[in-house]
């Protein structure tokens, strides 16, 4: 079975830890996995199976040659997702030492795969991929080309095409080519539910056929559904959110941050409000449950979460859906758009930027746009000391480009706020020496 992988970006094998001009092989439990580069920019993963591994993992079955008699060895299901996870664990993790501005960098992406069964047709093909983004070639393949009065078979030739970061291409094949196959080669357990949360935290909960690909994944198996889709179905659903509130799930941090700010913004009495790096949209769904928002902008300079947060406010009734506009824009530059708001918030987002950006961010703020209150959150760095999970020195997200301590951000909100006036809180149970996990600046004039 093969994959393959095409970038526009020169230097995507930083991030697959695989060395363009070699060979790189690994024994798997069930073969052999091969990724090599045809070109510098395009990676292929070839899968050589086992066969007498294979008569060990069938049950028993009506048809007594099923465990010999079978296409596991050359289409890509499940043995390839396990496989794309094991050559590929890093980029699939979202890590790169090196080189980690790359893990976040919109790429334009081509993956094909030649041989993909598709337990449900072109119909459901098109379904789970177009709603995440991409573009979809599919040419279904035949029984036997050479006597086509056989018809068509399930197998589909498939070519893939998105403008992403690379890890969520590769989370996307590892949840999917199993459920497209209906399939899976090894038992399923409650360990799966774990890897479907965490793989699928950025836009499973928000997908069209989210229960479908659920029950797929984990092998029709009720009860592990149920947990799952209740994980995902709850508000504050760590698996949901960004990599960082992995980390602080034990804490319930997210939900904690977004119903401080939402308050902070219901005080203000302010009916004109924007969500300044908004991402998916959890805040905006928060917002628009409160009548008084009655014009809310969304802003992000990514189009990919701006289409997830579009794709979620689908399912609002009209009315609410009247409320917002989503836009794409910078708070690097003058954005007429914003210059009617009456208050706005940048949740986790300044830790984002450059530090040599800042200013310039800071002076779009307090001095043109000029909202009469102005919430911003960001991660307390004194408090990552308390988490086991985070190695010494790491920042909660790969893409963060700083973390202050919190006379750090005080320092700053003071320096930047103008002729504002500014209080600053944690957010989250605080610890007596290290603080509160997050932290939270209100500016108003």
């Amino acid at each position: 079975m093969l994959l393959t992988i095409e970038s526009d970006h020169p230097e995507m094998s930083f991030l697959l830890h695989k060395h363009p001009a070699r060979l790189h092989s690994q024994p798997i439990s069930f073969g052999l996995a091969h990724a090599f580069y045809p070109r510098p920019t395009k990676v292929a993963l070839l899968i050589e199976i086992d066969p007498l591994s294979l008569t060990r993992r069938g049950g028993a079955d009506t048809f007594a040659l099923k465990p010999y008699v079978n296409d596991r060895s050359y289409v890509a299901g499940s043995f390839l997702s396990v496989a794309l996870n094991q050559m590929f664990r890093t980029a699939v993790a979202a890590r790169c030492n090196k080189r980690p501005e790359l893990i976040s960098t919109p790429m334009k992406l081509e993956a094909v795969i030649p041989t993909l069964p598709v337990r449900g047709g072109d119909r459901l093909l098109r379904s789970l991929f177009e709603p995440l983004g991409y573009q979809v070639e599919a040419r279904r393949l035949p029984l036997d080309e050479k006597f086509p009065d056989w018809g068509d078979s399930a197998y589909f030739h498939c070519k893939l095409k998105i403008v992403s970061p690379l890890f969520t291409l590769l989370r996307h094949l590892y949840i999917l080519l199993p459920v497209l196959d209906n399939e899976k080669h090894y038992w399923v357990g409650e360990g799966e539910i774990e890897k479907l949360l965490e793989n699928g935290q950025q836009w499973l909960a928000e997908h069209p056929l989210c229960e479908l690909i659920v029950s797929r994944y984990l092998k029709h198996q009720k009860g592990l559904a149920r947990q799952a889709l209740d994980v995902l179905a709850s508000d504050d659903s760590p698996r949901d959110q960004e990599a960082e509130e992995t980390v602080e799930e034990k804490l319930g941090l997210h939900q904690q941050r977004l119903e401080a700010v939402v308050e902070v913004l219901l005080k203000s009495g302010a009916v004109r409000v924007a969500d300044l790096g908004c991402g998916e949209g959890k805040l905006l769904r928060r917002l628009l449950k409160h009548p008084q928002f009655s014009q809310i902008l969304a802003m992000d300079v990514s189009m990919d979460p701006l289409r997830r947060a579009g794709q979620s406010l689908e399912r609002q009734h009209e009315s609410k859906r009247q409320r917002v506009e989503l836009v794409q824009g910078s708070l690097l530059y003058t954005d007429p758009r914003l210059q009617e708001v009456e208050a706005a918030c940048l949740v986790e987002v300044i830790e984002h930027l450059e530090p040599d950006r800042l200013s310039r961010v800071a002076h779009n703020l307090f001095h043109r746009i000029r909202p009469r209150t102005l919430v911003i959150t960001t991660p307390n760095r004194e408090y990552n000391a308390l988490w086991e999970s985070l190695p010494a020195g790491n920042f909660r997200h790969p893409d963060h480009r700083f973390e202050w301590t919190r006379q750090e951000f005080a320092t700053w909100a003071h320096s930047v706020k103008h002729d504002y006036q500014v209080s600053l809180q944690g957010l989250g149970e605080a610890h007596p020496e290290h603080g509160s996990p997050s932290q939270m600046a209100v500016f108003r004039r």
